[in-house]
């Protein structure tokens, strides 16, 4: 008899995601307002299982904002520690968001479809009608 992992996210967790993506976009946003940090979206938190490290999936990182995000992670850290009762503060790792990267795409290869429409529309209108 074998036994079967669960796959499913623990309520726990979900929680824990929600409040660290508060606390993260809340402090991000008072370090943007006061020119420390560019202007970052937090799309969603991913703690992970043993509640060690922590994803934050931002809309978009560049270099320069990766290394500012490096610079501020502890005093992130710290903050969250101050504001949640839990046994360990997750270590924070910061990555741009696959998803919306995906969605960029994709829109891009709508768009390209689109104007290859008007393009051919726009041939078949400059034809001279057959005679």
């Amino acid at each position: 008899m074998s036994v079967r992992r669960r796959t499913a996210t623990y309520p726990r967790a979900l929680r824990v995601n929600q409040v660290l993506r508060q606390v993260v976009a809340e402090e991000l946003e008072r370090l943007s307002d006061a020119d420390e940090l560019p202007m970052l979206t937090v799309t969603s938190v991913e703690v992970a299982p043993d509640m060690r490290t922590a994803k934050v999936y931002l809309a978009s990182l560049d270099a320069a904002a990766a290394e500012l995000l490096e610079e501020q992670r502890a005093h992130l850290q710290k903050l969250i520690g101050s504001q949640m009762t839990i046994k360990r503060t997750p270590k924070l790792r910061f990555q741009a968001d696959p998803a919306i990267e995906a969605g960029t795409r994709v829109e891009e290869l709508l768009r390209g479809l689109h104007h290859g429409e008007h393009d051919e529309r726009d041939v078949h209108e400059s034809e001279p009608p057959p005679t």
